[in-house]
């Protein structure tokens, strides 16, 4: 348990059964009334964004989660299954969860999971991924010398690329911007 003045950015606090975190806190004075504290949130779930207000030394349930290493192994069903790095148990992460994190996933890779308890709330890839070009579109003869094409990396993901790499190359991608870094 926090009080309400006690709340700051970056805290996750347990409301009404549902996670959500703090994206700023301030404390208001008003001419005629009692202060109070105007927290807004982002739910981890959704990452819908809300305001709450709290009364000055209201409690509130903050929790801690848990970041754990997975390494994901494969689809099973409409889930993805990985292994705990640290306990090494299997955990199925829902598709919902993954969202479009899973045009860069493949065999071996290793992601940050948020827990709370049991359940997952986010995952983040490495930032850089080396992946191998499975099929490009032909390079245009006369084509500007900084020109890109497109190209689908083995993981299905479809990035832009310099005319010069071809089918079978590996390339290394940054997962946040989906763009290429450099050919290894």
């Amino acid at each position: 348990m926090v009080t309400s003045q006690n709340v700051v950015p970056g805290m996750i606090l347990l409301l009404s059964g549902k996670l959500y975190r703090v994206e700023s806190s301030v404390k208001v004075t008003v001419p005629k009334g009692q202060p109070f504290i105007k927290v807004k949130l982002r739910a981890l779930a959704t990452e819908k964004g809300m305001e709450k207000n709290f009364k000055v030394g209201q409690e509130i349930n903050d929790v801690a989660l848990d970041e754990r290493k997975l390494e994901f192994l494969y689809l099973e069903g409409k889930d993805y299954l990985f292994l705990d790095i640290g306990n090494l148990e299997k955990v199925l992460v829902s598709a919902d969860v993954i969202g479009d994190k899973v045009r860069f996933l493949k065999e071996g890779i290793e992601i940050q999971a948020i827990f709370y308890g049991e359940t997952i709330f986010s995952v983040d890839l490495p930032q850089f991924l080396e992946l191998m070009i499975s099929k490009t579109d032909a390079a245009e003869a006369g084509a500007i010398a900084n020109a890109t094409k497109k190209a689908i990396l083995e993981t299905g993901a479809e990035i832009e690329v310099p005319r010069f790499i071809e089918m079978g190359d590996i390339i290394k991608v940054d997962t946040r911007t989906r763009e290429y870094v450099q050919r290894v």
